[in-house]
């Protein structure tokens, strides 16, 4: 049986038990705070199983997309472990129960109506205590005692181990249903039969009390039931999944067998692929947080395996197209964002490619110091180093180390990974440059010597040039970028949040201009292109910085120490930094903090600084062994990796912070600090945003400006400005009082109109219109009135909106009883024409689209509907 028919099967049986049939709910449930992904297909009927709201239903039926990472280890490895999959599923809120469910599921499971298993090869699980259970399988089903096994609350309760363990809440419970497939010597789990009809309370004894009404909860993984009926031996080899693996196979330039020793490999690229294409197609594209970052893992891993086989360029987003030829029948809208969900991995691959090439030289020399040093560990500190500073996936690590006859120190990895906060990272050039085997040659005539903290320019040689991950000797004008090493330069590399100096250096007929500088260990690497003549190794230069755009931003890093302090000042001493980017006259500082800032914290905050900026107090640099600075109370980066000597910036009595950058000598010359907003970054981290110097004053400026504005526009003074506003807002109130009443009475003729000229079906008034006319915020008064005129209806009205279309549907009670019509059924079926969705109560429902150009049409699907009801 294929597996969309297996889909359409089930379905289909429990529909003819009275379950109503719903659509799967999304992958990324956005309204869900408790779970990332949607886990299991019970998840959309939360509010049913609690009673929470109006039930339009007592029983359902459901093929649930779902994805789970909690085993992503298994992926590939075992017979049956999948990230995305999906979950059949029928479900009960208290209605049918016990009894039924096992009957049901053993027509189902036995008839050859339906899937026609043999019955001899089942066998089931019940609880040690579930002896209802154990008499309906063994009296009524006639299932032989010796088929059926008592198990514990570890294995037979849900949750598992409920009972004694909680949590407190509802729990039940379960049946598990096994099949032994032919050819097969062990069984496999095919169906789970959960029976909540407990509310835990408390520790035992007599902590599981009956609930007043009980539900069921089913669940039958799509793929592994597939799996059974097919006589194959693993989900990945049935009729869905075995074409995508095979498409893997070909891409990645193995031939792809189940057995193969490439076949783990491939399997997860095309397990990853799958679920990553869905979760991009609800527009959950790859990211560093939470549902985002699942997406950035399982891509890098899946791009991670093509890797290991020799795929170097990007590859995952070949088979986006085959995911959708696979799951083209119970998901044909996926089809219409194959483009777009390529393109996302493609964009993620490119990343990914990058991050190897910038780890794989900094991997490589991990690997030489652990055997020279006769060890066969990687520490977990340089993996979680390169783990983060690079994106080098720790699994990537762990792989090459084992191919080296190496481990990694997991355990210090881990440790490294829960002190570490994210930190600015650098520019995509930079990673390309930086990765570049060449760096480790020019490594080898010692670092580069830094002269910025004193100078702003120096006589300097040319060490190498870096042309397309290659040394040059030479290079001429070109709009291509280089990356270019002095043995001694004034430029400041980006570290630390501080951004990297521009500037440019001159040389006996030739000009290169600096537009960035990154540093990797002792090396500093200057980013940009030859403007003038050609640039040679061994070459004598004079490197200058753009000084001006150095003095700003020496402004703006001093300011966020200043910054740092009055946060801690004002906010306590947990105000922690959690990374910073420091650019000319402009910082952004990111810190630890649960809530947003009051205005009246921000004025506090403000003042501070440019108090301490005014005092115009000494700023000093000391370098000093790591031990003393922190006796002396120097604040450091948490997750920062520093080394044995440090250098602390201090400002008056007030700062004293480790920091490599570059600051002011003292506090006044910041001028002015202006703090221009405070946002949200991630879970409890708050990010700040100001401006210095002469970029502060130009904002005041602008500000000064746009406030001029606003009062001309409304013949006011600037200090006059509110209260014009709040005279303004009032006669604006008055208005649209004034002119509600007119729509009112306009909506009462119009709606006196349609209902004089519906169509009549069996006495029921079909009124279906384009309400173009109507405001689309008195829609709901529209139908209201349409209803005072016309008791016994059923109501549908469309509209353009704002390049949109909104619909909204009225069912009367007695439509509703007596025909079955529902209001949410009629505007789901009108937006879905038009691309769009919605629903709500079956006498009252809203709907909207995203094309109005099917309007019309979607109208008349619309009505298409109420008269099939009707009838």
């Amino acid at each position: 049986m294929k597996t969309d028919e297996l889909r359409e099967k089930y379905l289909e049986f429990f529909e003819s038990k009275g379950c109503v049939r719903r659509p799967t709910d999304v992958l990324v449930p956005k309204d869900d705070p408790t779970v990332l992904f949607t886990p299991a297909g019970m998840n959309q009927f939360k509010n049913q199983f609690l009673g929470i709201g109006p039930i339009d239903f007592t029983k359902a039926t459901t093929c649930q997309k779902c994805l789970r990472t909690g085993d992503i280890g298994n992926v590939g490895v075992t017979a049956y472990h999948h990230t995305f999959f999906e979950m059949l599923g029928n479900f009960s809120f208290g209605d049918y129960f016990k009894k039924e469910a096992i009957h049901w599921a053993w027509e189902f499971l036995t008839t050859k109506k339906w899937l026609g298993l043999d019955p001899t090869r089942l066998t089931v699980t019940v609880y040690l205590d579930d002896d209802e259970a154990f008499k309906i399988w063994n009296d009524e089903v006639k299932l032989p005692a010796n088929r059926i096994t008592r198990e514990d609350e570890g294995e037979n309760f849900w949750p598992a181990s409920a009972p004694s363990q909680g949590p407190d809440g509802v729990c039940g419970p379960c049946s598990e249903i096994y099949y032994l497939p032919p050819g097969a010597t062990k069984t496999v789990e095919i169906w789970n039969l959960v029976f909540t009809q407990f509310n835990r309370v408390g520790s035992p004894p007599n902590n599981l009390q009956p609930l007043p009404k009980k539900n069921i909860d089913t669940g039958m993984g799509l793929e592994r039931c597939a799996s059974t009926l097919q006589g194959v031996l693993s989900n990945f080899e049935i009729d869905i999944l075995k074409p995508l693996c095979k498409a893997a196979g070909d891409i990645v330039g193995v031939n792809y067998e189940y057995s193969a020793p490439e076949g783990r490999a491939v399997r997860r690229i095309a397990d990853h692929v799958r679920a990553c294409s869905f979760a991009l197609h609800e527009g959950c594209g790859p990211g560093p947080e939470k549902e985002n970052y699942i997406v950035r893992l399982l891509l890098r891993r899946a791009a991670m395996e093509g890797f290991l086989l020799g795929k170097q360029e990007p590859f995952l987003y070949q088979l986006v197209p085959a995911v959708a030829e696979a799951m083209k029948q119970p998901y044909p809208e996926f089809g219409k964002t194959v483009e777009a969900v390529a393109n996302g991995i493609l964009e993620e691959e490119k990343q990914f490619q990058k991050v190897v090439e910038s780890g794989i030289s900094r991997f490589r020399k991990l690997v030489d110091q652990a055997k020279k040093e006769g060890s066969s560990v990687i520490s977990g500190d340089a993996a979680f180093n390169l783990h983060q500073t690079d994106g080098f996936l720790i699994e990537l690590t762990e792989s090459l180390a084992a191919n080296e006859g190496l481990s990694v120190d997991m355990s210090r990895f881990k440790e490294c990974k829960d002190e570490h906060k994210e930190t600015s990272g650098r520019g995509a050039f930079a990673n390309s440059v930086m990765s570049a085997g060449p760096l480790d040659t020019l490594r080898k005539g010692g670092g580069t010597q830094f002269l910025g903290y004193d100078a702003t320019r120096s006589d300097s040689e040319v060490l190498g040039i870096i042309a397309d991950g290659q040394l040059v000797k030479s290079f001429d004008k070109s709009d291509a970028q280089l990356g270019v090493v002095l043995n001694r330069t004034p430029f400041y590399g980006e570290a630390g949040g501080q951004v990297g100096d521009t500037g440019k250096f001159t040389g006996k007929n030739f000009t290169f201009e600096v537009q960035d500088t990154q540093r990797d260990g002792e090396l500093l690497v200057h980013i940009g292109r030859v403007t003038n003549g050609t640039i040679s190794a061994g070459a004598e230069v004079m490197a200058t910085i753009d000084s001006t755009r150095r003095e700003g931003i020496r402004r703006a890093h001093s300011a966020t120490h200043i910054l740092h302090h009055a946060l801690r000042t004002y906010l306590g001493e947990n105000a922690t930094q959690r990374g910073s980017k420091v650019q000319q006259d402009e910082l952004r500082f990111d810190f630890a903090h649960a809530k947003g800032l009051t205005q009246d914290e921000l004025l506090k905050i403000e003042d501070e600084i440019n108090a301490r900026i005014s005092e115009g107090a000494a700023v000093s640099t000391r370098l000093m062994p790591i031990s003393e600075a922190k006796q002396l109370g120097a604040m450091a980066l948490f997750g920062e990796k520093y080394p044995d000597n440090v250098r602390v910036v201090s400002m008056g009595e007030f700062s004293r912070e480790l920091c490599g950058g570059i600051h002011l000598s003292n506090t006044g010359q910041v001028g002015l600090c202006r703090l221009i907003r405070d946002e949200l970054v991630a879970a409890g981290v708050r990010r700040i945003t100001c401006f210095t110097g002469p970029k502060a004053i130009a904002r005041i400026r602008e500000t000064e400006a746009l406030v001029k504005e606003a009062a001309a526009l409304v013949r006011s003074q600037p200090d006059e400005l509110p209260r014009k506003i709040e005279a303004l807002q009032q006669e604006l109130r008055d208005a649209k009082k004034e002119l509600s009443k007119y729509t009112v009475a306009s909506l009462a003729d119009a709606a006196a109109q349609l209902v004089a000229k519906a169509e009549t079906i069996g006495g029921v008034k079909l009124i279906v219109h384009n309400a173009a006319d109507c405001p689309r915020d008195s829609l709901k008064d529209f139908v209201d009135r349409i209803r005072e005129k016309a008791p016994s209806c059923a109501i549908l009205l469309g509209m353009e909106h704002e390049g949109k279309v909104a619909f909204i549907s009225a069912v009367s009670k007695d439509v509703l009883v007596s025909k079955g019509l529902s209001a949410s059924d009629c505007v789901k079926t009108a937006a879905k024409v038009c691309g769009g969705g919605g629903g709500g109560r079956p006498e009252l429902a809203e709907a909207g689209g995203k094309d109005p150009a099917k309007l019309a049409e979607a109208l008349e699907a619309g009505a298409a509907y109420c008269r099939g009801k009707l009838a």
